[in-house]
């Protein structure tokens, strides 16, 4: 049995064909799963606790394509098996006593906030979709340094230059990577009718 998708809801990739629930279901699930994979690309530097991970990228790409709600229930999800023990953190870490675990709590807002914006459709165009990437990007570094600070206990200053600065040119392509991919398939899906009554 299939639900078709309310006008808002079919303005994420994930709904441009009507599905059940069960589906949603499925697609939250692998959306916890490609942060689950994208955490496992992991390059630690040896001046900063915080690692080169593509989990970002993972996170921004799971808002955008599955909407603010369903997105945010797979970082969520993510950030719950992690907590509870399951190695899936960057580097197979797992619990909340870790100084990037800030990083994560700001994947679930990340998410709900990316979803929001490709809501009012700024996944569709290259320009719109950096502006997302770097506002989602933004959300994540605020959750994430105020929890390095007290973490290592350090100046919000100090953590800016151990959790910030390094990352800035590859998060930077990470936007780059999105703003290519989202508009991309946006213009694959809208080549095409979804259902039989036409809609696009």
């Amino acid at each position: 049995m299939t639900t078709v998708p309310s006008s808002s809801r079919r303005n994420y990739l994930a709904d441009v064909r009507p599905h059940s629930k069960l589906v949603d279901a499925a697609l939250v699930l692998s959306g916890t799963a490609l942060i689950v994979l994208a955490a496992l690309v992991t390059i630690p530097l040896p001046f900063t606790p915080v690692p080169v991970t593509m989990s970002t990228l993972a996170v921004m790409a799971v808002g955008a394509v599955l909407g603010s709600g369903r997105g945010a229930i797979s970082a969520a999800l993510y950030l719950v098996i992690g907590a509870a023990g399951a190695p899936v953190f960057a580097s197979g870490h797992s619990g909340v006593a870790l100084p990037t675990f800030g990083y994560i709590v700001g994947f679930v807002v990340a998410a709900a906030v990316v979803g929001q914006l490709a809501r009012r459709r700024a996944d569709r165009h290259v320009l719109t979709t950096v502006l997302l990437g770097a506002f989602g990007t933004i959300v994540i570094y605020a959750f994430g340094v105020p929890w390095l600070a007290i973490s290592l206990g350090v100046s919000v200053q100090q953590a800016i230059l151990l959790g910030v600065v390094p990352f800035l040119i590859g998060d930077a392509l990470k936007i780059i990577v999105l703003a290519g991919l989202l508009p991309t398939l946006w213009r694959a899906v809208q080549a095409f009718p979804v259902d039989a009554g036409g809609d696009r």
